[in-house]
């Protein structure tokens, strides 16, 4: 299962300390990873401040592009659970400004409620 998973671009879990190592550099003043999740070869994070989304790009993946939302350009997103090949859910993040939206599947070591409470947290104002 993990390896299929893997084969087909779905989301696991990426330790907290790990992404800090990886991407710190990332970081501004103050920012924090609250989670990681971890694809083929891009990473999704979530931070106090933004997603940040890094896209491996190439046969060696060496060229990366980062891409950063700001959390109050994020219009409303959507989980949908149980389905697709072998993912247990898909997330849609609909952003200001985007025709379509950034999605991405999650396999079963993820709880895509725990993924939904911190983008809520951060997205709903308060």
């Amino acid at each position: 299962m993990a390896i299929m998973s893997s084969l087909t671009g779905n989301a696991g879990p990426l330790g907290i300390g790990q992404a800090h190592d990886e991407f710190a550099r990332l970081l501004g003043p103050g920012e924090v990873i609250y989670a990681a999740f971890e694809f083929v070869r891009d990473v999704m994070l979530f931070t106090n401040g933004r997603l940040i989304l890094v896209d491996k790009q190439g046969i060696t993946g060496k060229k990366v592009e980062y891409h950063s939302y700001p959390y109050r350009s994020i219009l409303h997103f959507s989980v949908q659970t149980e389905g697709h090949l072998m993912a247990e859910a898909r997330m849609h993040i609909y952003v200001d400004g985007m025709k379509d939206p950034i999605e991405k599947e999650f396999n079963d070591k993820v709880d895509i409620y725990q993924v939904q409470g911190i983008l809520s947290a951060f997205v709903v104002p308060k």
